[in-house]
């Protein structure tokens, strides 16, 4: 029911959250090397890029959640949603030799949730119903521009 695919969405947003805030860490903490000149201004812009597109996943989180409990409160869930990525780039920054290794099955395993997310419930709800060419649309520009911002910018 509803309640379940908003606990799938809420969940799904969280995890992939997590990775998130590691790959910030492993930008910090410099995990590439030093071969990989990675530079203050090259870290600041990896966590300025991931805040931005955190506002519409906390949105994401908060809009179900505000049919059926209060305004506020919801919105404190999709803050709280994203509030795990500070938590997982000071986990990185404390565990950095040992999340090395694995930091590429993390960023895989967020991605993995937020894709199934989407393909089990968003989709199929935007493709049903008055409007369903606008949710096509809006499918397919997104993933136009992501694609596009993906090839320009390596």
């Amino acid at each position: 029911g509803p309640t379940e695919r908003t606990a799938l969405l809420v969940l799904a947003v969280t995890l992939h959250n997590v990775p998130e805030g590691l790959a910030v860490g492993a930008a910090l903490a410099g995990l590439g090397g030093a071969s990989a000149g990675i530079v203050p201004a090259e870290v600041m812009a990896l966590a300025a890029g991931i805040a931005v597109q955190n506002v519409p996943e906390g949105a994401i989180v908060s809009l179900p959640l505000a049919a059926r409990r209060p305004k506020p409160r919801a919105m404190l869930s999709g803050v709280l949603s994203g509030l795990v990525e500070p938590v997982g780039t000071a986990a990185t920054l404390l565990l950095a030799p040992l999340l090395t290794p694995v930091l590429p099955a993390l960023l895989a395993f967020a991605a993995g949730a937020m894709v199934y997310a989407a393909a089990r419930e968003l989709i199929p709800g935007s493709q049903t119903g008055p409007g369903r060419e606008a949710g096509t649309l809006g499918l397919a520009a997104g993933w136009t521009l992501m694609m596009t911002l993906d090839v320009a910018l390596g």
